[in-house]
């Protein structure tokens, strides 16, 4: 059985690349940029949201299951590039070919890297591949909606009509999990120009872990899983993010009824 790789990414603007679009001054201040982004995709669509390519990543998180073990963590630190989380996240698909599960990963996630890997010039051949390296990818790869390799919860929850997407938080309260703890996405720029990366990446691990709980309970409803096995694979979760000391994880579990 593949390993099941859940994912999750923090963007922010980039003001950079933004600065460079519009051929903006060195003086003008990122958040002065990033503002007159924001001013004109309001005019054009009434919200604040950038298009994918012009998202910076700032934060990857992953939950793992793999054989006997759970784990979950942010790639790289906090203090490195937009380039390396990137590169570290398609190095682990290429060494270890796991399914991917996310919420949403095909409507914003994957795009965001798709375009930021293409202004980085990384190299992710297997994640690419759709029959031309493993005849396997032919019938199920990363990169169509309908396969498996990549399963977006939400979008196949909604049976692909985004006017019945649900939103995440909702759902996993009304599970009894915890939900988004700490920030939501909206706050994630605010966070990013105070220095709080760290509170990011860990906004971000929790979102993740939120994804596989409600993953589990989706294998349970397929049949994939029995109650046993899934009330194994809870505690599994539960017992691992009991043992550890950050109180982001304090603070999840003494939310999860």
């Amino acid at each position: 059985m593949a390993p099941v790789l859940v994912f999750d990414i923090e963007a922010v603007p980039d003001t950079e690349g933004l600065r460079k679009i519009h051929n903006l001054s060195p003086e003008l201040a990122a958040a002065d940029i990033a503002e007159m982004a924001f001013q004109s995709r309001r005019q054009a669509i009434g919200s604040d949201f950038l298009q994918l390519h012009l998202q910076k990543v700032v934060a990857i998180s992953c939950a793992l299951r793999d054989k006997e073990d759970f784990r979950v963590w942010s790639l790289g630190s906090a203090a490195d590039s937009e380039a390396e989380l990137i590169r570290r996240f398609f190095e682990g698909i290429e060494k270890y070919s796991p399914q991917l599960v996310s919420w949403n990963g095909g409507g914003f996630d994957l795009p965001v890297l798709h375009y930021r890997s293409l202004v980085h010039g990384i190299v992710a051949r297997r994640y690419w591949d759709m029959g031309e390296d493993d005849r396997d990818f032919k019938w199920n790869n990363y990169l169509s909606r309908y396969h498996t390799r990549h399963l977006d919860l939400m979008d196949i929850l909604a049976l692909y009509q985004p006017r019945a997407n649900a939103p995440l938080d909702d759902l996993a309260k009304l599970m009894g999990y915890p939900g988004k703890l700490g920030m939501d996405g909206s706050q994630v720029w605010g966070a990013f120009q105070a220095g709080e990366i760290v509170a990011i990446r860990n906004y971000c691990e929790t979102d993740v872990v939120n994804t596989y709980l409600v993953f589990l309970r989706f294998q349970l409803m397929r049949g994939i899983l029995d109650n046993e096995q899934y009330q194994r694979e809870c505690e599994l979760v539960r017992l691992t993010l009991s043992k550890s000391s950050e109180l982001h994880w304090q603070e999840f579990t003494a939310h999860w009824a």
